[in-house]
């Protein structure tokens, strides 16, 4: 017996292998490690704004291929910080759950020059040729989100923060000198005052 499942939740695909993993020795079980696009969705929505810009630059690229030259034009601090987020994302999307064990990373190095068994420097990165339509259409459903939809977790400005310029430090009433910042309703808050008191 064959059985496909699509759009289960995390949870059921948790309880689901659960039960296969009680019935191991009669059965025959693989998870699917392919990208679809949902998959990728989720992957790029995960990434620091500097690493999502790397895989957009890769994916925009022929054939999913850019070499570390012209990446390294758009990081004035190197190509460490994105490429460690990437592998991040992808150790915590299978941590999490919502990729599967074993998902290949989308996006590889491909090292070039002399193979020197202490360090290579990257010539360039790729993106396997069926996965470049899958991000491609990854992106464009980014893109055509709201913004609100990108922000990862925590990154979401807040309603409810209190108006408070950064030359004030920690105080919530402004110092002598401070440039006023409206308060509720239209109106500033009154220099060296509370604004409890004028709500």
């Amino acid at each position: 017996m064959r059985i496909t499942i699509e759009g289960a939740s995390p949870e059921f695909e948790r309880k689901l292998l659960d039960l296969l993993a009680e019935h191991r020795e009669e059965l025959t079980v693989t998870v699917d490690t392919t990208w679809t696009v949902e998959r990728a969705v989720d992957f790029l929505r995960s990434l620091t704004a500097a690493a999502r810009l790397f895989a957009r630059l890769v994916v925009d690229a022929d054939d999913g291929l850019l070499g570390a030259h012209t990446l390294r034009e758009h990081f004035d601090r190197g190509l460490r910080g994105p490429t460690v987020s990437l592998a991040k994302a992808l150790t915590r999307g299978m941590r999490e759950g919502w990729l599967p064990e074993g998902i290949e990373a989308p996006i590889a190095v491909v090292y070039g020059g002399p193979a020197s068994a202490s360090w290579r420097r990257a010539d360039s990165y790729r993106l396997t040729s069926e996965n470049v339509p899958v991000f491609r259409e990854a992106f464009a459903r980014l893109d055509a989100a709201p913004a609100r939809l990108n922000w990862a977790a925590g990154e979401a400005p807040s309603a409810f923060a209190p108006a408070q310029h950064p030359a004030w430090g920690k105080k919530l009433i402004p110092p002598e000198g401070a440039p006023h910042l409206p308060f509720g309703r239209g109106r500033s808050v009154p220099r060296g005052s509370s604004p409890e008191l004028h709500d």
